[in-house]
């Protein structure tokens, strides 16, 4: 039973923030700004806001904790940085719909490191619906951007697949801190940007945008996600994700006219149609790959990583 319970949070918080992820096109649009003054100041509200309360929460035994994450600590900090400036890179230089497009690839890239490295079972249920989403990211491929939007397409490549390389490791790893580790990724984030970003201060529309993106996105999103991560496979954890695939382009549609094609709208269904299956008819859980619970915000952050 309290396995059950386990993976029935580690559903909902994946698929809660999913649907906090989805909006990040939306404050990238409404930001009207450049792509390193969003990262430096979405990074900053970010940094301020986890910062504060890690350094409530810890008090005088931060330092401590930050040594403890050791080098999986450091690696998974770099990942995670590359990948946050990568996202807000491909959002500014190509359609939301567009940037879904290649994210839609996150549980298939999980589940091939995760089968790779820790040798997580694949179940015959994933690959049919699996299946059934690489039909509608088919299909949404359709709407594909014209050679301008390469980069950007670039970008969004190297967002998910060092999004997925988390995802393995916050699993591979389960001693990690993620309140330290967001916290200094968005430090590592704010600084790589401010040599780049535009000199002074945004409007209020600006601002709003970026401490929004930075605290629903960046911050409880993030935390959300990795934190149900470990309660489920990390295979289906991608999966899952795939939900902010037709998610994303509705809010930019919605608040500001940028609509999708025919063919995103029908892939992107088709693929919201394949997870709500796979969630609807799949009650049994999972089985449990390590002996530890996840390290979270108000733990006391002492298990050894190795």
């Amino acid at each position: 039973m309290n396995r059950l319970h386990n993976r029935k949070a580690g559903i909902f918080l994946v698929a809660l923030s999913a649907v906090l992820w989805s909006t990040a096109g939306l404050f990238v649009r409404m930001s009207h700004l450049d792509t390193w003054t969003i990262v430096a100041w979405r990074s900053f509200f970010s940094f301020m806001t986890l910062g504060g309360f890690a350094v409530v929460l810890y008090r005088e035994r931060l330092g401590g904790v930050i040594l403890r994450q050791g080098w999986p600590g450091a690696f998974t900090v770099a990942v995670s940085a590359v990948s946050a400036i990568c996202y807000v890179m491909a959002l500014r230089m190509t359609a939301v719909a567009n940037v879904m497009i290649i994210y839609a690839a996150l549980p298939f890239i999980t589940t091939g490191i995760a089968f790779i490295w820790l040798r997580e079972r694949v179940t015959p249920r994933f690959l049919v619906a699996g299946g059934i989403a690489i039909a509608g990211i088919a299909i949404m491929g359709r709407a594909a951007a014209s050679p301008r939007d390469l980069l950007g397409l670039g970008a969004a490549v190297v967002m998910t697949t060092g999004f997925a390389i988390q995802l393995v490791l916050v699993k591979r790893y389960p001693a990690l801190d993620m309140t330290i580790i967001i916290t200094l990724m968005s430090g590592i984030c704010m600084l790589v940007a401010i040599p780049f970003m535009r000199p002074g201060i945004p409007s209020f529309q600006s601002m709003l945008a970026c401490a929004l993106f930075g605290t629903l996105t960046m911050g409880l999103a993030y935390m959300l996600l990795l934190k149900g991560s470990r309660l489920i496979s990390s295979g289906e954890t991608g999966f899952i994700s795939l939900l902010d695939v037709p998610l994303g382009p509705l809010w930019v549609w919605f608040f500001y006219g940028e609509r999708p094609t025919g063919a995103v709208m029908g892939g992107g269904a088709i693929v919201l149609g394949a997870v709500a299956w796979y969630l609807l008819t799949n009650r049994a859980p999972a089985p449990a790959r390590t002996a530890s619970g996840p390290t979270w915000a108000g733990s006391d952050s002492r298990e050894t990583l190795r």
